[in-house]
């Protein structure tokens, strides 16, 4: 068995547990290391946490797919944990896309990814049901082609549209289009998340992070969820972190942070020491 072939199989019978897993999402490989130190099975990329260490908003617009893949194959090579991906709507509108993309990622060394019915316009911010099952059904064929497990993501509360009954319709067809995993990002509470689970016969991701109520991995668990992610979240804490730092010093010319901060010599144990040049 290859190398990626055992990663997909060991992210693949996360899936069939009980309990839910936690994939949590570094934005690039040193926080990658971070999280594969602390025993998480599996990670999982973000487009939000890459975005902003480019200094760019998360945006179809901003992010282009050879950076995100080229983000997601460091992260890979990396750490010895499967990797599975943001890849946002595909990186484009044509079903072909989509499965183009599947492929690039796989050969990237990603054995999972999402695709999200996401059309990145204001106007008309989700794909049509019967589009966006043929970008799913696409995606779905390049990948049984591999080893690789395929989200697929509504979006519809993302962008406004909180219908519970049109975003489980569309889980649905993205089951039935050969998706391994089912993604709504953004559900209101725990009882749209219970019926959702419900109502679909795939795995279900739910993340955690963003703003509106938090529930704990057992609550989730009981709900019927199978994974969760927390999105660009860790990236935003990691910010948020040294925004504090910056402003302390800023305000009070006082540099108390450090007594939290991570020690160095803890961060280099951590990371991969490759000889940059010879000497003799």
């Amino acid at each position: 068995m290859s190398e990626q072939q055992d990663k997909f199989q060991r992210f693949k019978d996360l899936h069939e547990r009980e309990r839910a897993f936690v994939i949590p999402n570094p934005w690039d490989a040193g926080s990658a290391r971070l999280l594969e130190s602390l025993r998480f099975e599996a990670l999982a990329t973000t487009s939000a946490g890459y975005a902003f260490s480019k200094g760019k908003r998360d945006s179809f617009a901003a992010l282009g797919r050879d950076e995100i893949l080229d983000n997601a194959a460091e992260i890979v090579a990396a750490i010895d944990l499967p990797v599975s991906a943001d890849l946002e709507d595909g990186f484009g509108k044509a079903p072909e896309t989509c499965a183009q993309t599947i492929r690039m990622a796989s050969q990237a060394g990603l054995i999972g990814g999402s695709i999200e019915d996401a059309t990145g316009n204001p106007d008309t911010p989700i794909y049509d049901l019967s589009l966006a099952k043929e970008r799913i059904q696409a995606a779905a064929e390049a990948a049984k082609e591999l080893p690789f497990l395929l989200s697929a993501r509504a979006e519809n509360y993302l962008w406004g549209r909180a219908d519970l009954t049109d975003t489980i319709k569309r889980l649905q067809a993205f089951s039935e289009a050969g998706a391994d995993a089912l993604y709504a990002p953004g559900l209101p509470d725990i009882e749209a998340i219970r019926t959702v689970c419900a109502e679909v016969d795939k795995p279900v991701n739910v993340v955690m992070g963003l703003t509106g109520p938090r529930y704990t991995v057992s609550e989730l668990s009981q709900a019927g969820v199978c994974r969760i992610s927390v999105g660009g979240s860790f990236a935003r804490a990691a910010l948020g972190a040294l925004k504090r730092a910056a402003e302390e010093v800023k305000t009070y010319g006082s540099f108390n942070y450090s007594e939290d901060a991570m020690p160095g010599s803890e961060i280099s144990k951590l990371m991969i020491q490759d000889k940059c040049d010879e000497r003799e």
